[in-house]
C-alpha cells in the first residue's frame, strides 16, 4: 500500500487534485482498480488529516442486479458510505440499440449518471480509478484511430455538470494494482459486459504489452512525453 499511496500523493501534488473541504465521490465499478482506489483514498484521507470527505458511488450495469454485499461490507470497514444504483445500461446498449462497439457511449452515459449522483449527494469531485496503463492505452488509441496525440487529463473540470473528475492513481502501474488485489483480497465482481475482452482498448493493452517486451522502458518514456514534452505535453503542471 506504500507504493499506492506514494503514487496518489505525487499525483495529488502534481495536479492539485484534492483541496481542503472537497467532497469526493469515488466511482466504484466492482473491479480491482476502483476497489483499490476506494481503499487507498480512505487511507490517504488520514494522511491529509481528514481535510476532505469521501463517499463511494456505484452504478451496476449488468442484465441482473448483482450481489454487492461484500462491497458494502468493505465500504463499512473503511468508514466510507456507499450509494449503489442499478441502471438500465445493459438493456439500452445491447437490447435496444444493439451496439457492436458500445464502449464510448457506455462511458459517456455512465459519466453523466455519476455526475448526477454526485450532485444528488453534494459531492464536488468524482474520483475515477484509471491507472498508468489506462492513460497510455488511451494515448495509443488516439494515435492509431484518431491521428492525434491525446489522452485524458488527471484533473478535469466538466463545465456542463460543474463536477471535477480526478484520477488519483494515474501514476500507478497496473502490475501493482494486480499485486494489491491479492494482498488486500478485494471482493471483485465479475464484469457483466458482453464486450469485455473484445474491445479496441483490449487490443491496445496487448499492443502495449508487446512494445514493453521489445522496449522495456517504453511506458516510462510515454509517461514522460505526456508530462514533460513542450510541444505535446498534455499533463503539464
Amino acid at each position: 500500500m506504500k507504493t499506492t499511496l506514494g503514487c496518489i500523493r505525487r499525483a495529488d501534488q502534481d495536479f492539485k487534485m484534492i483541496q481542503p473541504g472537497d467532497r469526493v465521490a469515488v466511482g466504484v465499478s466492482g473491479g480491482k482498480d476502483s476497489l483499490l482506489l476506494l481503499h487507498a483514498l480512505s487511507l490517504y484521507r488520514r494522511v491529509r488529516h481528514n481535510d476532505f470527505t469521501l463517499q463511494a458511488v456505484m452504478l451496476t450495469t449488468g442484465k441482473e442486479e448483482p450481489d454487492t454485499t461484500a462491497i458494502r461490507a468493505l465500504s463499512r470497514s473503511l468508514d466510507v458510505p456507499i450509494t449503489i444504483r442499478h441502471t438500465a445500461l445493459y438493456e439500452i446498449l445491447f437490447e435496444l440499440r444493439k451496439e457492436e462497439n458500445p464502449c464510448a457511449l457506455c462511458a459517456k452515459m455512465r459519466r453523466g449518471m455519476l455526475c448526477d449522483l454526485c450532485h444528488e449527494l453534494g459531492a464536488n469531485k468524482l474520483a475515477l480509478a484509471h491507472h498508468r496503463e489506462d492513460a497510455l492505452e488511451t494515448l495509443l488509441m488516439s494515435l492509431i484511430f484518431e491521428g492525434r496525440f491525446h489522452t485524458f487529463h488527471p484533473n478535469t473540470w466538466l463545465s456542463r455538470s460543474d463536477i471535477t473528475v480526478i484520477r488519483p492513481m494515474v501514476y500507478l502501474p497496473e502490475k501493482h494494482v494486480l499485486h494489491m488485489k491479492k494482498e488486500l483480497n478485494l471482493p471483485i465482481l465479475v464484469n457483466p459486459c458482453p464486450a469485455n475482452g473484445h474491445t479496441k482498448r483490449q487490443e491496445m493493452k496487448e499492443l502495449l504489452a508487446e512494445l514493453s517486451h521489445r522496449y522495456p522502458d517504453i511506458k516510462d518514456r510515454l509517461l514522460s512525453a505526456l508530462r514533460n514534452d513542450r510541444q505535446y505535453g498534455l499533463w503539464e503542471k
